[in-house]
């Protein structure tokens, strides 16, 4: 007999449909606010992505959950880099909020970073690195997605590195040599792609050599800066029932992110490192089902990081 693996859960279609109600609000404030009817569209885009990957993923059978997860990437991904960057000349990266936020522009880039990687966090912690990501959409589908070995230790560094020279760099260009708002839109688009190729080609070439799809996320992508201190409030995290946990360990041997999670378990406490992405691979993989979602509001400090 044919295996099944995927059934329409009628029951969940009601709370999936929570996510256009959402976004389509923000798309009507937005419309209301500067008449762009563009806004109702995008947000409301966005949000039946949201819902169609969520149905998907919840009717899929464990085994096959993954996909559900990449199909949000791609609706997302495709949608936000390809549509708004590449077609609408939108340069949706660090670079570009920046430039929006000192000029005053709640728009475009500062609208996405407040609601996907300010405000987000707080309640789904870093789920956009899991589920929206356009880097690493592309880098998911590469082969190495479990790391064999444990995370070069303070390379992570990087990162942070990163982000003090992107932000340092805007603001030297603005207050320093005068680039203003207009020079920027004329520039955006070309910034938008040298910098998504460097991007690509950079997380590609780590993936290939520490052979970690998410290499690139761990030590060189500046968002996670930002979201790290945010989604340690984060409402949602993932909990181990340690009744039903038998620590076979099959689920830190899955984690794309290094995340030693027992060591949580074992205090009594939820995933609370802000290395999650909240992919849900442990919760696919564990055989005794004692991994699960759960919404309350907690704070970890200490992170459990398996090291090389």
């Amino acid at each position: 007999m044919k295996e099944k693996i995927f059934q329409l859960k009628t029951k969940n279609l009601l709370a999936a449909m929570i996510w256009p109600a959402i976004f389509f609000s923000i798309g009507i404030w937005r419309y209301l606010a500067t008449g762009g009817l563009f806004y109702i569209f995008i947000f409301g885009y966005l949000g039946l992505a949201i819902a169609i990957a969520t149905i998907v993923t919840d009717g899929l059978i464990d085994k096959y959950k993954p996909r559900g997860r990449r199909i949000t990437q791609l609706l997302i991904g495709v949608f936000m880099f390809g549509f708004l960057g590449l077609l609408g000349h939108e340069n949706m990266q660090i670079e570009g909020f920046y430039f929006y936020l000192f000029a005053g522009v709640f728009s475009g880039a500062t609208l996405h970073f407040f609601i996907a990687k300010l405000l987000g966090p707080l309640f789904f912690g870093r789920t956009w690195c899991g589920w929206a990501c356009w880097t690493m959409m592309v880098l998911d589908f590469s082969p190495w997605k479990t790391p064999k070995n444990g995370r070069i230790k303070y390379f992570g560094l990087i990162r942070y590195i990163h982000f003090a020279i992107a932000t340092a760099g805007v603001i030297a260009l603005i207050f320093v040599f005068d680039y203003g708002p207009r020079e920027h839109y004329e520039a955006q688009f070309y910034w938008l792609i040298i910098g998504n190729t460097a991007y690509y080609l950079l997380a590609i070439l780590l993936a290939a050599v520490l052979k970690d799809n998410r290499a690139f996320c761990k030590y060189i992508c500046p968002i996670p800066v930002t979201q790290k201190i945010l989604s340690r409030f984060s409402i949602s995290k993932q909990q181990i029932d340690n009744e039903l946990c038998d620590e076979c360990e099959i689920c830190e041997e899955n984690c794309p992110m290094n995340i030693r999670l027992l060591d949580y378990s074992r205090n009594n406490q939820r995933i609370l490192s802000t290395e999650c992405i909240l992919c849900n691979t442990c919760l696919y993989n564990c055989p005794s089902e004692a991994i699960k979602t759960t919404n309350k509001f907690d704070i970890g400090v200490k992170e459990y990081i398996n090291f090389k």
